[in-house]
């Protein structure tokens, strides 16, 4: 698979070894898995951040493995639910940021490229989602509304 936005082909990184059941040194049962991610969640961090946690802090290398749900199961069958999907605010969150620095840094191309290069994903994955049904299709994108939603 190649990259979006440049002529690499962008297939390093970490792979997750190939396990398919929990460790048995993990001491916490699904349970308690469960009820520490709608914890995390409560106090407001992301899917990715309490996936950190909970192997930082309390020792669980996979929740899926742990649990046998994925941490989005979890957290609907807890009943919370973001307003926007995970990847998309961060994409939003990024945006804000690259607008900030662009109106103080007016001559800066590569980072004015770099804002096209996050809005045009942001409008890809806003298309997807408004044709999966996964936000409604009144939704729409914009810098002002973005920086509204995204702080």
């Amino acid at each position: 698979m190649s990259r979006m936005h440049s002529s690499r082909k962008g297939s390093s990184g970490s792979k997750r070894p190939m396990v398919d059941k929990n460790p048995e040194w993990v001491t916490q049962s699904a349970d308690e898995v469960k009820d520490l991610a709608a914890k995390l969640a409560g106090e407001g961090k992301t899917m990715a951040m309490i996936g950190l946690i909970l192997r930082d802090q309390y020792a669980i290398p996979n929740v899926r493995l742990a649990t046998g749900k994925s941490m989005k199961e979890i957290l609907e069958e807890k009943g919370i639910k973001a307003e926007l999907p995970e990847d998309l605010s961060c994409l939003m969150r990024r945006a804000v940021e690259i607008n900030k620095h662009v109106t103080v840094n007016p001559k800066d191309n590569h980072n004015a490229r770099g804002m096209h290069l996050v809005e045009s994903k942001i409008r890809r994955l806003t298309k997807y989602y408004k044709r999966e049904g996964i936000i409604p299709e009144s939704w729409f994108y914009s810098m002002s509304s973005a920086a509204l939603e995204v702080e």
